[in-house]
């Protein structure tokens, strides 16, 4: 069983439970120090390892009138400040070859999209920067396929992989998690991460963006914490409602200290009776 350090946190499907979470998207310095602040002091108090993750473009809008987000110049130089200011590790999605390397040498996790978890080069890119790499499973993968996707990144030297389940489709605008998922894809050995949020996506379900049902996203990670998985990606906001991105899948802010006690009451139960390899 690997594990993967990324700053002062250590990410291991036996390790008490790390936490990646923020907004969908950056908007502003100050609105992106206020949520990490806030999860950061949350984790803290519940003993969970914190990454702070936010998206300078969001690439897969559904319709060319969404909100990409402030660009790659501004978005590192934000997410390095909210590392510098907040001391957490910070993490970013890229889209291509050239966003991988400028990304990963500033940011501590790169994050390859589910939509493009089968891309070679970019995978191969990720892996040669000096970041930890999260690979989200497709949504049209098994996750027996996941081995192959990891080994991608591995053969280029990079061992700090963590595989993060989203679930996968399931007819028009939906999604299903399947819990069968995290241990199997446990045994690849790499760190298993639930995407709590994205798994409750309807991806393209109002038209012209997503919905979501964020009342199940708690539900989702309880699930999945209670299999002792090393972490959970959730996204939150102070106002879902009025966010640019994935606002009805994100959970509101004020209700993330009390999940994340929680997750850590299950967490402390999966971990001491393991049922993951």
């Amino acid at each position: 069983m690997n594990h993967v350090q990324i700053g002062n946190v250590t990410f291991g499907n036996d390790r008490p439970l790390a936490v990646i979470a923020g907004p969908c998207q950056l908007e502003t310095l100050d609105h992106a120090l206020m949520i990490a602040e806030t999860v950061a002091e949350a984790c803290a108090k519940a003993g969970a390892g914190f990454v702070f993750k936010a998206s300078y473009d969001k690439a897969n809008r559904t319709s060319l009138t969404g909100r990409r987000g402030i660009g790659i110049d501004e978005g590192l130089r934000m997410l390095d400040e909210v590392r510098r200011r907040i001391g957490c590790p910070v993490l970013t999605d890229v889209h291509d070859i050239e966003q991988a390397r400028l990304a990963g040498s500033v940011v501590d996790v790169i994050q390859i999209p589910a939509f493009l978890s089968r891309q070679t080069d970019l995978l191969l890119a990720a892996g040669e920067t000096p970041a930890a790499v999260n690979i989200k499973k497709g949504q049209f993968l098994a996750p027996w396929d996941m081995p192959n996707v990891a080994e991608k990144v591995a053969s280029t030297g990079n061992k700090r992989i963590l595989l993060t389940e989203r679930g996968v489709s399931f007819g028009y605008n939906t999604l299903v998690a399947d819990m069968r998922s995290l241990p199997i894809m446990a045994r690849t050995g790499w760190p298993v991460i639930m995407d709590a949020t994205h798994s409750v996506q309807q991806p393209g379900g109002q038209g012209g963006s997503s919905g979501g049902q964020r009342e199940f996203a708690p539900v989702m990670a309880r699930a999945a914490v209670a299999l002792g998985v090393a972490g959970v990606f959730i996204e939150t906001h102070q106002d879902p409602d009025n966010a640019p991105s994935d606002g009805p899948n994100m959970i509101h802010l004020e209700r993330m200290p009390a999940l994340i006690a929680s997750l850590m009451r299950f967490d402390a139960l999966a971990k001491s009776d393991p049922v993951m390899g």
